[in-house]
């Protein structure tokens, strides 16, 4: 007996010391209780010059004495002697007063302080260089609004065939508050076309460089070609083919959709057209014989080369019993011959309805900000703000009712989105203009000014509210002001000699 006893505990303890994975057979039932789990790396084997072991033991697992914490370490904290402080960063926090991390030294999250807190990495230093209203908030930022900056840099590029070009989007998959509207910035290479094509989105475009040629056909069979430089805008409507090619020189442009969902890569193009449909039906269709489509493109062109396009823009103007658009109803605008309305601070170019009619519910501000100026406080009535950076580089706050802000930095490229109607304003933080673009959806431009709202108002009635001194109500305009000159001293409080 007690050698049975015996080799029964020895047994056991031998059971206990061995390692078991105990599969779930596939016929178990659900109301099985649940097997153990397999652990495929439990006796990993490595390839030679391999040590250790993948896991610890489980006695690392809560406290133990055995695990000693050395809390006196600092390796957590950086000291004064480890990091700069960029001018204004040790103000007064309200003052919001912008940042210029470009040249500092191990730049960190104070804002107010000259101490704290402070962020000893892991971190990306460079986008913190950027944004350094994110990286120190002004004190004014409060609760939570969402992202309104999308830099198109982060959007996957797709090139065309060959070297014929490329594009990138935004939308709502990379800036889902960006409902109302989305972009594409495309790049045709010399001579390279963006394949005709069609929409179910309505397309603006403003062309950032280079020069284009543009066919197009309306629904009543009247033809429409021009020629557009940088600086230029067209406009088709939703279900209007087109085709955009190149010149010799190349050309960008940014396209604005009226629908935060659209895609590039949705696009109803030619060449797709004919490969998606039976031969023996585009024969019926084009009054030929199949042989005529042994050539088409098999998959789409989407971006790619063409032969050069005349010189003379009348071989191109290819008319029909129809005729040509009219003016009136034209698909292209040379906004680069407008004349701008200068002010202290800047310039702006109005583009809408009013001028260019095609352009239905399409209304847009080219806006250029002199170093140190600001596009003053504003909010729109109707619609959302879809703004992109040509370039420079500038700052936005976003206030959210009842009780919240975000601000946000602007670099070129990026594309930022306010809903409407959130006040904001767009500030230049660099050493060159800031040029940026507006899209609204509206059949007119319109904004509200803060300014000159308070300046309409009576005084006694913004002092009950603002507290406002006589001499600062005196200074309130009544007159829009669009663009206010500023100071490249970053640290500036006082701007009553601007109006002086």
């Amino acid at each position: 007996m007690f050698y049975r006893l015996l080799a029964t505990q020895v047994l056991f303890a031998v059971t206990l010391a061995t390692p078991i994975a105990i599969e779930r057979r596939q016929s178990a039932s659900a109301s099985d209780s649940p097997a153990a789990t397999v652990v495929p790396t439990a006796t990993a084997v490595g390839p030679p010059g391999a040590s250790g072991y993948l896991r610890g033991s489980t006695d690392l697992g809560g406290f133990s004495s055995s695990n000693p914490v050395d809390t006196t370490a600092d390796a957590s904290v950086v000291s004064p002697d480890q990091y700069e402080l960029a001018p204004g960063q040790d103000a007064d926090k309200d003052l919001g007063l912008f940042l210029d991390l470009s040249t500092v030294e191990n730049p960190q999250p104070i804002r107010g302080s000259t101490d704290a807190p402070t962020d000893p990495g892991p971190r990306n230093i460079a986008l913190d260089r950027e944004n350094s209203d994110a990286f120190a908030p002004p004190g004014t930022d409060a609760g939570s609004v969402p992202n309104g900056k999308w830099p198109l840099g982060l959007s996957a590029n797709r090139h065309g065939l060959g070297s014929a070009g490329w594009a990138r989007q935004q939308n709502i998959d990379a800036l889902p508050i960006a409902t109302a509207m989305a972009g594409v910035d495309m790049r045709l290479s010399p001579n390279a076309y963006r394949e005709m094509h069609w929409h179910k989105a309505n397309e603006w475009s403003l062309i950032l460089n280079g020069s284009v040629r543009l066919n197009s056909m309306n629904e009543a069979g009247e033809t429409f070609v021009d020629d557009l430089q940088a600086g230029d805008v067209w406009f088709f409507p939703a279900g209007i083919p087109h085709s955009i090619q190149a010149s010799e020189a190349g050309v960008e442009f940014l396209l604005v959709f009226d629908s935060g969902d659209f895609s590039e890569d949705g696009t109803n193009l030619l060449s797709e057209t004919f490969e998606r449909n039976p031969k023996a039906v585009l024969a019926k269709d084009l009054r030929v014989d199949t042989s005529a489509f042994d050539k088409i493109p098999d998959g789409e062109l989407y971006i790619f080369d063409g032969t050069p396009f005349p010189k003379n823009i009348s071989t191109d103007n290819i008319t029909g019993p129809a005729g040509v658009i009219p003016r009136s109803s034209t698909y292209s605008y040379h906004l680069s011959q407008q004349a701008a309305y200068e002010v202290p601070g800047g310039s702006v170019k109005i583009i809408d309805p009013v001028s260019f009619p095609i352009a239905s519910n399409f209304a847009a501000g080219l806006f250029v900000i002199k170093p140190g100026a600001m596009r003053e406080l504003h909010w729109h009535t109707t619609s959302d703000e879809w703004n992109y950076i040509i370039s420079g580089q500038g700052r936005l706050t976003v206030y959210s009712a009842p009780a919240s802000s975000r601000t946000f930095d602007f670099q070129a490229g990026d594309v930022g989105y306010v809903p409407v109607p959130a006040s904001h304003y767009l500030e230049n933080t660099g050493t060159e203009d800031l040029v940026y673009l507006e899209v609204l959806q509206a059949p007119a431009y319109n904004d509200i000014s803060v300014a000159q709202w308070l300046g309409l108002t009576p005084k006694r009635v913004v002092k009950d509210h603002l507290g406002f001194s006589d001499d600062t109500l005196n200074r309130l305009p009544k007159i829009k002001p669009y663009i206010l000159p500023g100071s490249t001293n970053l640290t500036q409080t006082n701007f009553t000699g601007e109006n002086e």
